[in-house]
């Protein structure tokens, strides 16, 4: 049987790495971004996330095309546009960040939640990916971290919720990863995983957060759900 994933945020970056791998292990991939289209995709399907109506467009496009989902990965996000100190933070910024990055990964995980009830067995999996700011403060980009730490909470609830249907739900955090995103921080990052940020001494890379997405697709962590895949470095050990 055909497999269908949906991956938001993918014209670039983690999530683009994470819809090409999938493909090459055998899923139709849907595309979705902020972009009119994407090269060399087959099939993409324009989405804000934030918007209420484009949610719904994509849920249904997608249905109406496939007749099922067996994997969401919820990637898309955006970081501040400003890093600012928490003191300084906007009530735009900080909107902006809840409506992309909290509202968005809620409500697209309530679309498709409820589309996959209704489907033939097995009834799908959804892939949040947070991010280790979740947990470790940054208090230049506050509303990124409670953002994260939002995504964090709604693993949890829809892990919870879903269980009962056999659609796991799983968290992916990814530390330092070299994208488009971190570009502007990378010399500070590069000398602080030099001092020992993190035990794997290097960044990480789209395809790192990619291979944890494979392992839940494979079927090798079908009995968890609200599972977290640190994809840091070990960034989230406690040492001395």
């Amino acid at each position: 049987m055909m497999k269908i994933a949906v991956v938001t945020g993918s014209a670039r970056g983690i999530g683009n790495a994470i819809a090409k791998a999938l493909e090459k292990v055998g899923y139709v991939c849907v595309y979705s971004d902020l972009a009119p289209q994407i090269e060399d995709v087959e099939h993409y399907i324009k989405c804000d996330i934030s918007s209420d109506d484009d949610r719904k467009v994509l849920v249904d496009a997608v249905y109406e095309k496939f007749g099922r989902v067996d994997m969401l990965v919820n990637n898309a996000g955006v970081a501040p546009e400003t890093r600012l100190d928490i003191l300084e933070t906007t009530c735009e910024s900080f909107q902006r960040l809840m409506r992309i990055n909290l509202e968005g990964t809620f409500f697209m995980s309530q679309l498709f939640a409820n589309r996959m009830i209704k489907q033939d067995f097995p009834h799908g999996k959804i892939i949040n990916i947070s991010s280790v700011s979740s947990y470790a403060s940054s208090v230049m980009r506050g509303e990124y971290c409670i953002s994260k730490a939002g995504v964090s909470m709604v693993t949890k609830l829809f892990a919870h919720r879903l269980a009962e249907y056999g659609i796991g739900v799983f968290e992916i955090q990814p530390g330092i990863i070299l994208t488009d995103m971190t570009a502007t921080v990378k010399e500070k990052y590069e000398k602080l995983i030099e001092e020992g940020l993190t035990p794997i001494q290097r960044f990480g890379t789209p395809g790192d957060v990619a291979e944890c997405v494979l392992a839940i697709a494979d079927g090798h962590l079908d009995f968890t759900t609200g599972q977290v895949l640190n994809a840091d470095g070990g960034f989230h050990l406690r040492r001395f």
